[in-house]
């Protein structure tokens, strides 16, 4: 960003792909009340203003969109909770992600001045099944498919003009009672079938929709490049997860799933979402100064659903 940016003299201009998502919602939102000038990527006609028009699968995308832009935020890519994951639809997931990724860092390669700064999702998939391993940002990535679109997105991003300056986040489930895991296991609770998936020890990163979003707005001002796990600082099990969630909505937890019938039924998915061990750290993000809102995943979960 900037130097005015930051300091307050002019308005400070954020350009958001993947805006109609989840995060993408709250992150516009947010951003707004905090006095950024938001604009926004959409593959309709724009509506107003603030809205340009690009199309990612045939790579086209008008420097006008980046003009006087401090930073974007690319978020865009096919969800990960649409199931069954088809041989098709990972091809969706991952070319969805390329396609965004190259398409903005290709119009940024056409203009005098781009944006000063480029963050750019990826996901803790990076580091595959890693039980009993405590998970920075240096190990090599692990193996599977997520792994391996991971790596690919990161490095598109990181191709982005020398000079500007790459931060890619590492997410872990965002806990949201609007949208991702947490509404599936709502449902999965409500209907009294809570129980251990899989093993149900295996460590899941999490980080709750407000984090999320803070620490996105944390890294448009932080000194910081490269990759940064946007996980909590709470390392919590499966197990924990879906028991707090069978507690907040007042339900059993006794049924377990075993591994293999979550196998047979979700295939990929099953392993690379769900039974994956990832004991990830959020070192990075809390030594750049970030303060969490939602430490603790269990008072979150109970607390989203005490307001509603």
């Amino acid at each position: 960003m900037s130097e005015s940016a930051l300091n307050g003299t002019t308005p400070r201009t954020l350009l958001i792909s993947g805006s109609s998502g989840l995060i993408g919602r709250a992150l516009a939102v947010r951003a707004q009340s905090e006095g950024y000038r938001v604009r926004t990527l959409v593959r309709r006609a724009a509506h107003n203003t603030s809205e340009f028009r690009w199309d990612p699968v045939a790579g086209l995308l008008d420097t006008a969109a980046l003009r006087g832009v401090d930073a974007v935020v690319n978020l865009s890519g096919a969800p990960l909770n649409k199931l069954p994951w088809t041989g098709r639809y990972k091809k969706e997931i991952r070319q969805s992600r390329l396609d965004a990724t190259g398409t903005l860092v290709q119009t940024m390669g056409r203009m005098d001045t781009p944006p000063a700064t480029l963050l750019n999702a990826s996901a803790v998939g990076y580091y595959g099944h890693r039980p009993g391993e405590k998970l920075m940002t240096s190990p090599a990535r692990g193996t599977g498919f997520l792994a391996d679109v991971c790596a690919e997105w990161e490095a598109a991003a990181q191709a982005a003009p020398p000079g500007v300056r790459v931060v890619t986040l590492r997410t872990g489930i965002v806990l949201s009672r609007t949208g991702g895991v947490l509404p599936l296991l709502e449902r999965i609770a409500r209907f009294g079938l809570a129980g251990p998936l899989g093993p149900g020890t295996q460590h899941w990163p999490w980080i709750s929709l407000r984090d999320h979003v803070g620490a996105q707005l944390h890294l448009l001002r932080a000194d910081v490049s490269g990759p940064v796990n946007l996980v909590g600082p709470e390392q919590v099990t499966a197990a924990q997860i879906v028991r707090a969630v069978a507690t907040a909505v007042h339900r059993p937890y006794w049924l377990p799933a075993p591994r293999f019938a979550l196998v047979g039924l979700l295939g990929d998915a099953a392993r690379e979402l769900l039974l994956s061990d990832q004991h990830v750290q959020a070192r990075r993000l809390l030594e750049s100064g970030y303060t969490f809102h939602d430490p603790s995943m269990t008072t979150l979960i109970s607390g989203l659903y005490a307001t509603r």
